[in-house]
């Protein structure tokens, strides 16, 4: 074993016994069902924002943009874009109203308004497909990059970043998980600014020389690309920033996020800090991507990886030496297992709180019954995307992320935009919107270049620009075409008042004849 392999593996071991001694911590206080799934609502505003961070920020983030700029040039920032302008979506439509509205899980968001266990199934049924999607492209992408980054097979990698995330899950629930995100957050800002100070030291600390030394060396494209060529590759740029975008307000690991929280206004807060996060590290990112042009150079960072995943951790090598490179790769360690934490907890509450507890008991179960399923189900799921993940081992990374997003995009923002929005909206429309948003993307996937290469039937490689306006449209027709109206469904106790959801939804206030009743004799002992 070489020295760079002995101290990467002290900072492995460093990150994972870090995150080790806050898993402790956090099983003291993982008590209760509350705990288990939202932290018991006592995480604070700027707390949130660096998990929320900590969760959006993924190796694809930290290592797929790096390296797509290092190889394909200012086309690979377009990403970073989609992802940033995503958090505008979840603040302005989303933030708010889901912590108004929620209690643990998306599918409580659903029922608040719609009595019916369909509406919740469809809503489980579609949280477990894209976290299950999105945690075994995280797997696949851990064991391929770890295996390159230290002397172990794919598959004792894959196994090891999933024992810790089933570890960090069942005994701390979402308090480890918040903290363990926090922790990569904060390591991973430290890391990108570290590594982008040492690229502009190189270039008297000017960022305008780095691009110019770009230009001079790769080429003019390199700096300013070229349109897409043709009316395809347009339509799948679109279509892929329609995913970034509005798949990023339905990730259900992202939106369980604003439950964790006490109130709407700190939700509110949260992910401006987020966003003011993610915008910053975004902004570092072609200063990364393209320090590893100059610096690495683009046909190393192909040869060590086609997809240039490495170029983040080879910059740090040429410019810290192995140190730097340890450092950078426990980082990158750390951005994966704390991602499939969040993914777990995500999955698990669907699993073990809208079926088991809601659908299977009718809302029956004790909640000593309720945490123990929790940590079954945790338990459950994490060891079954680590056996998908092995059996998957050659899977194409980029489909199972692509299809986590244009699910989410097309399956649950439609649904949740019109539980605000629209008076008319029943439960059948919103069972139609879930499933017909969940087949479509998928079916579209599986017909698309991406699976079926030169015998595609859908053209492009992202379905969002066709699956979203089906979800849209199957809302609509469910609802006009479905049976009973929203008011029919109100008399028959199948749906709560819109007027009190949209008053809920903008100001927390859950009750208001019990609001209005407790504030009444405050009221009149003033106006006496």
């Amino acid at each position: 074993m070489s020295t760079t392999d002995i101290t990467a593996f002290a900072f492995f071991i460093l990150i994972i016994a870090i995150t080790l001694a806050i898993t402790y911590w956090a099983a003291k206080r993982n008590t209760d069902t509350s705990h288990h799934y939202v932290a018991g609502g006592e995480i604070t505003s700027w707390q949130n924002g660096l998990a929320i961070s900590g969760d959006y920020l993924s190796a694809a983030s930290f290592l797929g943009i790096a390296g797509a700029i290092a190889l394909e040039g200012f086309s690979g920032f377009y990403l970073s874009i989609g992802f940033l302008v995503a958090f505008l979506v979840v603040l302005l439509l989303v933030a708010e109203p889901l912590r108004n509205l929620g209690k643990y899980t998306v599918g409580d968001v659903l029922t608040a308004r719609f009595n019916a266990r369909g509406v919740r199934s469809a809503s489980a049924l579609n949280t477990l497909a894209i976290s299950m999607f999105y945690m075994i492209a995280q797997l696949i992408g851990a064991g391929a990059l770890i295996s390159l980054l230290l002397p172990i097979s794919f598959n004792l990698a894959v196994i090891i970043v999933g024992v810790l995330m089933t570890v960090y899950v069942v005994a701390g629930g979402m308090v480890a998980t918040t903290w363990i995100q926090i922790t990569k957050a904060v390591l991973l800002i430290l890391g990108s600014i570290g590594l982008s100070i040492a690229v502009l030291a190189q270039f008297g600390f000017n960022p305008v020389a780095l691009f110019a030394a770009v230009e001079s060396e790769v080429g003019r494209e390199a700096i300013v690309p070229a349109p897409p060529g043709g009316l395809v590759p347009g339509l799948d740029t679109i279509s892929l920033n329609i995913a970034l975008v509005l798949g990023t307000a339905g990730l259900p690991h992202i939106l369980i996020r604003f439950l964790t929280v006490p109130d709407a206004k700190a939700a509110r807060r949260s992910i401006i800090v987020a966003t003011w996060v993610i915008g910053g590290f975004y902004l570092l990112t072609p200063i990364l991507g393209y320090g590893a042009t100059l610096l690495v150079g683009r046909d190393t960072i192909a040869q060590q990886d086609p997809g240039g995943n490495l170029a983040a951790p080879l910059l740090a090598e040429a410019l810290g030496g192995p140190i730097f490179l340890a450092f950078i790769s426990a980082v990158a360690f750390a951005t994966i297992v704390a991602v499939v934490a969040g993914l777990v907890i995500a999955a698990s509450s669907a699993f073990a709180h809208d079926f088991y507890t809601n659908v299977i008991r009718h809302g029956e179960a004790s909640e000593q019954e309720q945490f123990k399923a929790a940590r079954y189900t945790s338990a459950g799921i994490a060891i079954t995307a680590i056996i998908l993940a092995l059996l998957l081992q050659g899977a194409n990374v980029a489909f199972l992320v692509a299809l986590a997003f244009a699910v989410a995009a097309s399956a649950n923002v439609p649904v949740i935009l019109l539980l605000i929005f629209w008076k008319g909206f029943n439960t059948a429309g919103a069972i139609a919107g879930m499933l017909t948003g969940l087949i479509s993307s998928v079916g579209l996937v599986v017909l698309s270049p991406t699976i079926l290469g030169d015998a595609a039937i859908f053209p492009l490689t992202s379905p969002a620009i066709v699956s979203v306006p089906l979800g849209f449209l199957a809302c609509y027709l469910g609802t006009k075409l479905g049976g009973k109206s929203a008011e029919r469904e109100m008399r028959e106790g199948r749906q709560t008042s819109y007027d009190e959801i949209y008053v809920r939804a903008n100001t927390g206030i859950s009750n208001i004849e019990q609001e209005i009743r407790e504030s009444a004799p405050e009221t009149g002992q003033r106006t006496s």
